[in-house]
């Protein structure tokens, strides 16, 4: 810690300052915070108090669509020849799968209760553009018994020979599909429902697309021409380029079933919809809407969030960041408590590293000029460090305070924003619980030492739930 940040940090007296609980991964930070601090919280949501008696009867009476049972029979071919492929998430997203509140085991007894058999079922990861799962994270995600009896893949959004034609959408896209999954005989989809910032909620139609497409479909459904479009954010369906586009490859693609679920703020699961891709998914987002938004009358000067569990890596991160945006003034501060855990990749991959760098050195403004330029080839990634400037434009690199232990010291210096290890004493920091909290509590105090040296005491808020919340400001 530098000597001038350490005398300054002296000057600010949190004698009447509350404790607040921030998420830190899977454990908690005990940090000061000004006495007047606003808490941003979701509405509470009570969590099923018979999760597993609700995902049969999620089965029974599935929504807009008759029970999978019905349609495995009205397939026409007899079920111990059909084929089958199911759509899951990566290690990124909390599904529940296994467990008193998995949902992944169920669905597998119901499909052999019909007659479909063990072997003609393949579970695809639907990693989109993300890294191929390591057998430690398909354990932990879909539990042992099914890694050991069940075929499991990672979709290879590259892999051309693994990729089908479907034709172009409406806007132009050429799509390619995961074989594996298109010509399956009954495709169902499974995942997360939460909001999105930029395609405006998670589950459904996304599982397809981004989740089982080619890269260039997923590199145009990620340009520029989608994601500045002001209706491309967190809780907007209408009108949303990046929605619109997958729901039309996901409904060209066929999907028979999904299996969607919503978590209350600490991640426990709260509603299960089963069904109709579309109306399933659409009373998930009906529900995400009602809890999860939370209107603001004013924005304030400091904003504290955290990574969640979404935020393995800085790549990720971009979702707090970009979702404490309508709570922070023009000019005001970021702080991110981020637990960065990713063994592999806690910055993001090789080119994300280069391309976070980029933004950081051409500013935001320089970077997007440089993405709309003819002659500039789309690299893997490029559009979270186009997020990350949404946030560099309302508060600039000053206003960004980013707390990560397991990014090193000299890797900080590729991205945007102040070193969260300057505020932490020591020069080799061993990450810990102990060492985290002491980085965010200053990180705080530091910003708070900012405005009282202008004159005054700012205002502040405390994010809750980090980017699974969704701060309006409104009239």
């Amino acid at each position: 810690m530098k000597p001038d940040l350490k005398k300054a940090l002296k000057k600010i007296d949190t004698e009447d300052w509350k404790t607040i609980d921030v998420e830190f991964g899977r454990n908690v930070l005990q940090v000061l915070v000004p006495p007047r601090c606003a808490e941003l919280t979701m509405k509470e949501v009570a969590v099923l108090s018979n999760p597993q008696g609700a995902i049969e009867e999620a089965f029974v009476t599935p929504i807009g669509s008759p029970p999978l049972e019905e349609i495995i029979r009205k397939k026409g071919r007899p079920p111990e020849e059909m084929s089958v492929a199911i759509a899951v998430s990566d290690i990124t997203r909390p599904v529940p799968y296994k467990g008193e509140t998995g949902i992944l085991q169920p669905l597998l007894r119901r499909l052999e209760s019909s007659g479909i058999r063990k072997e003609k079922i393949k579970i695809i990861v639907a990693t989109g553009m993300h890294r191929a799962s390591t057998d430690e994270e398909k354990v932990e995600m879909y539990g042992k018994e099914v890694v050991d009896q069940y075929t499991i893949l990672d979709h290879d959004c590259e892999n051309q020979a693994l990729l089908e034609s479907i034709g172009t959408t409406r806007r132009g896209t050429h799509v390619y599909i995961n074989r594996d999954f298109y010509f399956s005989d009954l495709k169902i989809a499974t995942g997360l429902v939460e909001s999105h910032f930029f395609t405006g909620i998670s589950g459904g139609r996304k599982s397809v697309c981004p989740g089982l497409v080619d890269v260039k479909t997923i590199q145009k459904f990620h340009g520029p021409t989608y994601l500045e479009d002001p209706n491309a954010t967190n809780l907007i369906l209408e009108g949303n380029p990046c929605h619109e586009e997958a729901l039309e490859v996901a409904r060209t693609v066929g999907i028979d079933f999904v299996i969607n679920v919503n978590l209350n703020k600490d991640l426990q699961l709260i509603r299960i919809f089963t069904g109709d891709m579309v109306e399933a998914n659409l009373k998930a987002f009906d529900m995400i809407k009602d809890y999860a938004e939370i209107p603001l009358q004013e924005e304030f000067d400091i904003v504290l969030t955290h990574s969640g569990y979404v935020g393995r890596d800085h790549y990720q991160t971009a979702k707090a960041g970009v979702g404490a945006l309508p709570a922070v003034k023009k000019g005001g501060v970021i702080i991110i408590a981020a637990n960065n855990r990713d063994l592999i990749e806690p910055i993001g991959s090789p080119e994300y590293r280069s391309l976070i760098h980029l933004l950081k050195l051409q500013g935001p403004d320089g970077y997007l000029d440089l993405l709309r330029t003819p002659a500039w080839k789309f690299t893997k990634d490029q559009w979270e460090p186009e997020v990350w400037g949404k946030v560099l434009r309302k508060i600039g690199e000053e206003g960004l305070i980013y707390c990560s232990l397991e990014i090193e010291r000299k890797n900080y210096c590729l991205l945007p924003g102040h070193c969260g290890l300057d505020f932490v004493k020591g020069k080799r920091i061993k990450p810990s619980l102990e060492k985290a909290q002491e980085m965010v509590q200053n990180a705080v105090l530091f910003a708070f030492y900012r405005y009282r040296e202008k004159g005054g005491d700012p205002t502040m808020a405390f994010i809750r739930e980090g980017p699974y919340a969704v701060p309006i400001l409104v009239p």
